[in-house]
């Protein structure tokens, strides 16, 4: 036999996979990448933006749609004249010069009117009937006297009243129609009905609108990886979180989400969910899509469901690159990005125009300020670039952190304050630049306490703290060095740290300058983290457990990034030496236990109460001291007086404990 057909079982197996990869490695990702411009008119010149057809709803389900036609006002509001106040009913003229010391006095007639009862006896002049507010005016009555300026007075001919200021025609009146006139437009199309509008349209009897109804939106999301949230997560699985975000956005901008879930990395699947999603929908959104290294799934699929078909497959966008653009018959189908950032990203900038305009909206409005941005952004030339930033006072100018998430992080778009725009052209963004950023959400109260530096879990506590005591606190992990910069430049309130001095192995001291106070937190332990059972390190001290990984080449550390206080321990202990890893560089404990636990590396450097959370084993190496840089010129200010509070409260300290680390003594 030759070669070919000597090939055994597992020699077809990698042939396959092998295959595969040569796929993967030459595939054409995109048809054509256009520029976002470019992509929004092709888009807009291919979609019906018009508001869909009326519908009729109940009151109770009216809330935040948009009137498909003008309201006419059936009746009046009042429909009658009634009184303002609790009093008497009077003619106006029976009451003219009345005062204390000249009170007029009417008798009373044999009526009492509340609400709700036609009055049967008519106002003769010289007589009052007694009225709760809200009652029908009686005839003859053209005012309203006050109870409390009116005293009862007990006759031979009856109760009678003596009025002791005197009221004009009108007063204490409301006319039928003051309020809504029947025949008027009440309302017009195009408005947003709110609790408002609601008791318009109730205080006229109506019962129902007429409304644009709202566009239904499939919402799919795809990929093999992904699990439905409430389900254990599998391995190398992720949540679908795209499905919970779109549909929810899509709500937002006054659609009707039509969830179709996860759908695996298969086409006829796939296939047949999109054409049930284009029958029974008039949109529809897709996130992800690329199956196995084999190409864009999605967009193969989209290909083959009818005409126009894809107008957009690739734009020249960052975040937002793989989206592709299609229009089936009439309907818009849109497959985003599947990492989160880029899904909201490019939905919000395409989508959601669409939806609103279907759902009768107007466009939203975007808000800007002007903000600094403190340090330099790198771009890629030929993509515009979104950054997302969050905003600081820096002494009375908006500042504009760059949050350093990316397209994949899904908290990214929620902790933002706003994003600012890089140019296609534009390959960096100077530090120190002005640069408008557009707003994200309603506008969003300003946070009492900035605290930006290097993260911990034991931090969550104090902020917790603070927000019992009413005070919001904003904190930007930017790591202990980013820390020192911000409150050097007076762009924070409390920076957290922990960096070791080499020079005399004292955390922190030395990083204290003039106006700067040091603040002290907690001690938490370092060590060397590896996975329990691994013979190479069970039973070893730390100081042993680094000699043996150092020794064995075969054996993957996980490092930390530059700034950070661990890389500078790390670096002290290995003394030079660049083990296989040494370029791993995540920026959290918590990434590095993850590696380590998801058998990514073997070794690296976290702190216990991290080590405890991803059940791995741990080597005390040293103590490490996490304090706070704190400018003197903040110290007064109350939310930075309540942070000082928080720190020194017991109740906090114990929780503090519970997580493994140890607060500095008073």
């Amino acid at each position: 036999m030759n070669g070919k057909a000597s090939l055994g079982r597992s020699d077809r197996r990698s042939g396959t996979i092998v295959d595969a990869v040569r796929r993967a490695a030459r595939q054409e990702q995109f048809l054509e990448v256009v520029s976002a411009d470019e992509a929004r008119r092709r888009f807009e010149a291919s979609v019906d933006r018009s508001p869909l057809a009326a519908e009729s709803v109940s009151l109770a389900a009216a809330l935040s749609r948009v009137l498909a036609a003008d309201v006419i006002a059936p009746v009046d509001a009042p429909p009658f004249d009634r009184s303002n106040v609790d009093g008497f009913a009077v003619r106006a003229a029976d009451t003219a010069g009345a005062s204390d010391g000249s009170p007029r006095r009417l008798t009373l007639n044999d009526e009492v009117v509340p609400c709700g009862l036609q009055p049967a006896i008519e106002v003769l002049p010289g007589t009052a009937t007694a009225i709760a507010t809200g009652g029908v005016i009686p005839r003859g009555a053209d005012a309203v006297v006050m109870i409390e300026h009116t005293e009862l007075i007990e006759g031979d001919a009856g109760p009678a009243i003596d009025v002791r200021r005197g009221v004009a025609s009108g007063q204490f009146v409301s006319y039928a129609g003051s309020d809504i006139a029947r025949g008027e437009t009440l309302l017009r199309r195009g408005t947003r009905i709110g609790s408002r509008e609601i008791g318009m349209l109730a205080a006229c009897g109506l019962a129902a609108a007429n409304v644009v109804r709202r566009p239904r939106v499939a919402v799919l999301s795809t990929g093999d990886e992904l699990v439905e949230p409430g389900r254990p997560l599998k391995s190398a699985g992720v949540y679908d979180s795209n499905g919970a975000i779109l549909a929810a956005a899509i709500a937002e901008a006054g659609g009707e989400p039509v969830a179709f879930g996860a759908l695996p990395d298969e086409e006829v699947a796939l296939e047949i969910a999109m054409r049930d999603a284009l029958n029974s929908c008039d949109m529809v959104v897709l996130s992800g899509g690329t199956s196995k290294g084999a190409g864009d799934l999605s967009h193969r699929v989209v290909s083959r469901l009818g005409p126009p078909g894809i107008l957009v497959h690739g734009v020249a966008l960052k975040p937002g690159k793989p989206l592709c653009l299609a229009v089936i018959g009439e309907k818009p189908l849109i497959v985003l990005p599947g990492f989160p950032t880029s899904a909201i990203f490019t939905f919000h900038r395409f989508v959601a125009p669409v939806v609103r305009a279907r759902a009768g909206l107007p466009p939203q409005a975007a808000r800007a300020v002007t903000a600094r941005v403190p340090i330099r952004i790198a771009s890629e030339l030929g993509r515009e670039e979104f950054v997302l930033v969050s905003l600081v006072d820096g002494e009375g100018e908006p500042v504009a952190f760059p949050t350093g998430k990316g397209s994949g992080a899904v908290t990214a778009f929620s902790q933002a304050d706003g994003f600012l725009t890089v140019d296609a052209l534009a390959s960096t963004v100077d530090a120190d630049s002005n640069v408008d950023v557009t707003l994200i959400g309603e506008a969003a109260r300003a946070p009492d306490l900035v605290i930006m530096g290097s993260h911990d879990i034991a931090l969550d506590i104090v902020v917790g703290g603070l927000a019992d005591r009413g005070f919001l606190s904003r904190t930007i992990a930017v790591g202990s060095l980013g820390g020192v910069a911000a409150v050097s430049r007076g762009q924070c309130d409390v920076a957290p740290v922990h960096l070791l001095d080499p020079a005399t192995g004292v955390y922190n001291k030395h990083l204290v300058g003039p106006g700067l106070a040091l603040v002290p937190g907690w001690r938490r332990m370092q060590g060397f983290v590896f996975r329990s059972g691994d013979a190479r390190f069970a039973g070893l001290s730390a100081a042993a457990a680094l000699k043996a990984a150092l020794a064995d080449p075969a054996v993957l550390m996980v490092n930390r990034n530059a700034g950070a206080g661990t890389r500078v321990l790390i670096d002290s202990l290995l003394s030079g030496a660049r083990p296989r890893g040494y370029a791993n560089q995540p920026r959290s404990h918590n990434a590095v236990a993850a590696a380590v636990a998801q058998h990514r590396a073997d070794w690296g450097v976290a702190i216990e109460p991290v080590a405890r959370l991803y059940g791995l084993s741990f080597l005390p190496i040293a103590p490490e001291d996490y304090d706070f840089l704190l400018p003197d010129a903040r110290r007064q200010r109350p939310a930075v007086q309540a942070f000082l509070d928080v720190l020194a409260d017991e109740a906090i300290k114990a929780r503090i404990r519970a997580l493994g680390m140890e607060p500095a003594a008073k």
